[in-house]
């Protein structure tokens, strides 16, 4: 069983805890089908050929977006959760190390197992879309300005994205997932150009079910360059 990462700039008990969920089969984060808001929003990302997808873990949505014509690098912590997407889709990808990455490839799908605060763009290579559903809302408040940086310099201005979020009392229950406002996101992503697509009562919660709140998950659109309004990609 691979659990092989280094120390990360997560911090060592972020760090510790995120290879433990995996190592102990917690990953109740994980859906095991495609995410419906990718599936219904797919259409804002159409222009994007290679997306990058952070913080991956073993989703199905990796499979997803690569059925649906698009090539997809995604970046993962626990060296587990790569393999095992390639072993459950029947895969045996070449592996091979790519600078302080494990890179996994099979077909349209490149998996980098590391800590995606070491990526450059040439050890990532180009992409130009973006698909967060589980990387945001599982960084703490301390970490996401740099993450957001860090994509600034993944992903040229133009890049079509979408991504997930969650709102709840932060005071009430602990993330992660954790809750990021949409005053949050505009604030890291100044100048980029992002709407609302679609809002809902969020499910799958465990934290916020035992605490009895309530959450809204939300999935915007969004892409960089002059704020204005966005139509389909």
């Amino acid at each position: 069983m691979i659990v092989r990462a280094s120390r990360t700039r997560y911090g060592g008990a972020m760090h510790d805890e995120w290879l433990a969920r995996w190592r102990d089969g917690k990953i109740g984060f994980h859906e095991g089908r495609p995410n419906d808001l990718l599936a219904r929003h797919l259409a804002r990302l159409a222009r994007a050929r290679r997306v990058l997808v952070p913080l991956c873990g073993k989703s199905e949505d990796l499979a997803f977006l690569a059925a649906n014509d698009h090539e997809v690098v995604g970046i993962e912590l626990a060296e587990q959760a790569v393999s095992a997407f390639f072993a459950e889709h029947g895969l045996a990808p070449a592996i091979t190390q790519r600078g302080p990455f494990t890179a996994y490839t099979a077909g349209a799908i490149t998996l980098l197992a590391g800590d995606i605060f070491a990526a450059t763009a040439e050890l990532v290579g180009p992409v130009d879309g973006l698909y967060d559903r589980a990387a945001l809302v599982a960084l703490p408040d301390t970490l996401r300005p740099s993450y957001a940086a860090l994509l600034r310099r993944l992903l040229p201005p133009g890049a079509p994205g979408l991504v997930v979020t969650f709102e709840y009392d932060q005071r009430a229950a602990a993330g992660p997932p954790f809750a990021v406002l949409e005053a949050e996101l505009r604030a890291l992503y100044p100048d980029a150009a992002i709407d609302l697509v679609e809002e809902r009562v969020a499910s799958g919660l465990p934290k916020c079910a035992e605490a009895g709140v309530s959450a809204i998950e939300r999935c915007f659109a969004i892409r960089s360059g002059p704020a204005a309004t966005m139509g389909p990609a």
